[in-house]
């Protein structure tokens, strides 16, 4: 009997360059590396990302629809200032949107996905503990992609990336106000809510991590 091949999986698709580009421009802006006023310089950011200025123009268009970059007269591009009083609407606005993206994933995810929720949960319970902040945000980046890919809700997806790149930004310019292991156990409230499959569950975690988000926000606005 002759053995069947297995099938030969297809190659990901590649990626555009404007998207490597927004990625990339993206991360440094949210960690921080490009500070908030800082000019960008069209020519010195292709540069530093390895990619043409073509791609790294409509990266900076998209960078500007979601508020990372203003434009202001006779200064060109800049990296957006933070706001602090608006942040609280950023959180509230936030709130409203992972309470709908959380019931949805909690009722659509998939087996596998419910299993990642947990193992995401996992690792930054496990960076917490260290007090690593790179894989804690790393960890909390991929449960952010779980949880949107599982709840199958193209336009609650759309309108909170913008906002959570805004909290990511915000955590790295204020970190040392923050408690990661807090963090991680809202997170974790958050995942393992959804792994079960209960809305009320996956809810009660969403707005435990905005309570976090907030009491967070409040205590550098109060500082």
């Amino acid at each position: 009997m002759i053995p069947k091949k297995k099938p030969i999986a297809a190659p990901a698709p590649r990626r555009r360059d404007a998207d490597v580009a927004y990625d990339a421009i993206e991360s440094l802006i949210s960690t921080m590396a490009l500070t908030p006023g800082s000019p960008i310089v069209e020519g010195e950011l292709a540069e530093r990302i390895g990619l043409g200025r073509t791609p790294v123009r409509e990266a900076l268009m998209r960078l500007m629809s979601v508020g990372l970059i203003v434009q202001q007269p006779r200064r060109g591009l800049l990296v957006s200032p933070i706001d602090l009083a608006n942040h609280l609407d950023v959180i509230a606005t936030r709130r409203a949107l992972e309470r709908v993206i959380a019931a949805c994933s909690a009722r659509r995810a998939s087996m596998a996905e419910r299993e990642q929720f947990v193992v995401c949960a996992d690792r930054m319970l496990a960076a917490a503990k260290r007090d690593d902040l790179n894989r804690y945000m790393q960890a909390d980046h991929e449960l952010d992609l779980v949880n949107h890919a599982a709840c199958r809700n193209t336009s609650a997806v759309t309108a909170v990336v913008p906002l959570v790149i805004q909290c990511r930004r915000f955590w790295y310019a204020y970190q040392h106000a923050g408690e990661i292991k807090e963090g991680a156990r809202c997170h974790a409230l958050l995942a393992r809510g959804i792994a079960t499959g209960s809305e009320a569950d996956a809810i009660q975690g969403a707005d435990a991590l905005l309570d976090y988000l907030e009491a967070f926000t409040r205590r550098v606005i109060n500082n």
